[in-house]
């Protein structure tokens, strides 16, 4: 028998919260910093429409659906756009339907595009697949260069020469892998915001709950982490990402365009990944996207399922617009073809993020 009860996090029972942890301990696809109770405290901190589905089957908890509530019943994954990764937390053996649990709390349509590929759930409802890169330091800094040099010599060739080039710059550099200094955190995202701008991206930070977000995942088992890279005495490079005990979340990197030939951005990264090993990490998700860099540094990929599911009229609704997309992208009207499927995303996306 399954009965599925819509809570606000912070009504979480301690035998709910224990349970939740039981099921990210047992479960390693659930160790990114997306997954902890640290990150779902922090969005509830700074959208009021963040929920949880506690799933339970035979009267036993057997997960947990975390979700942003929106109008007409439309659900959108916890963390919204900035959430790459997300899906069940949940035992790793329960059967659970995604359809029978949306139906069960009163969600009309429940929207993802970075759930747990992995995940059985999610797969009749996938209608994409991607992936995220993750960086293996399991084994230490010095195992993985050596493992991703074999497979991408070319790539590690120009990393060596960039850090020989950094190591020459006049006055040097300094890196800071726990940058605490406010102005270095506003300075990230000022870049980034322009960053957006410039690249024709929605400004991610344009809204006020995402620097909230931000501000408010200061926990135990999920926190911020600010790294910086400074050279010849300037602010060069910033990496504002997440992390847990074993697993850091490569989120917002930025550099300074004027350093563009030292190459800060991934110096940087490079920099973090020699940290971290050493600091007990042994993986850095990348996300998803399509860099080159992610491709020669991660060694497997995390896939990710893009889709949706519901009931009722809201995902009649979702259904029409998708036959509509791809019966645009089957027109023999080139990039015409693709602007409504362009339109629909656009739409999601600032409803997603305007939706707090």
């Amino acid at each position: 028998m399954l009965s599925v009860n819509e809570t606000k996090p912070a009504d979480l029972t301690l035998a709910e919260r224990e349970a939740w942890r039981a099921f990210i301990a047992a479960d390693a696809s659930l160790a990114s910093p997306y997954f902890s109770l640290g990150f779902l405290d922090a969005a509830a901190q700074a959208r009021r429409d963040t929920r949880v589905l506690v799933i339970r089957q035979h009267g036993r908890i057997t997960g947990f659906l975390p979700l942003h509530a929106g109008f007409m019943g439309h659900a959108r994954p916890l963390g919204g756009p900035l959430g790459d990764h997300h899906g069940l937390i949940a035992a790793p053996d329960a059967d659970i339907c995604l359809t029978d649990v949306l139906r069960a709390a009163g969600v009309g349509l429940f929207s993802f595009f970075g759930a747990l590929g992995m995940q059985a759930a999610f797969r009749p409802h996938a209608i994409d697949r991607d992936g995220s890169w993750v960086i293996d330091l399991s084994s230490g800094y010095d195992a993985f260069v050596e493992a991703r040099s074999a497979v991408e010599p070319k790539a590690f060739r120009n990393l060596r020469a960039r850090r020989r080039k950094l190591e020459q710059a006049e006055g040097g550099f300094v890196f800071r892998i726990d940058d605490e200094r406010e102005h270095v955190f506003a300075k990230a995202l000022e870049w980034k915001s322009a960053q957006y701008r410039r690249t024709g991206v929605f400004d991610a930070f344009s809204v006020r709950w995402t620097r909230a977000l931000l501000k408010a995942i200061r926990h135990d088992d999920c926190r911020l982490q600010v790294s910086s890279l400074e050279i010849s005495g300037q602010l060069a490079a910033v990496h504002v990402g997440m992390r847990t005990g074993r697993v850091l979340h490569y989120w917002f990197p930025v550099y300074d365009p004027e350093f563009s030939n030292f190459g800060p951005g991934l110096a940087l990264l490079m920099e973090i990944c020699r940290e971290m090993a050493g600091a007990g990490v042994q993986e850095i998700h990348l996300g998803p996207g399509e860099y080159d860099f992610k491709a020669q540094l991660g060694a497997w990929q995390m896939p990710l399922a893009m889709g949706f599911a519901g009931q009722g009229a809201p995902l009649a609704v979702q259904r029409a617009a998708r036959a509509l997309e791809t019966g645009a992208e089957r027109l023999p009207l080139g990039p015409v073809s693709r602007l409504p499927g362009k339109a629909f995303r656009r739409i999601d996306l600032l409803a997603g993020f305007h939706a707090a």
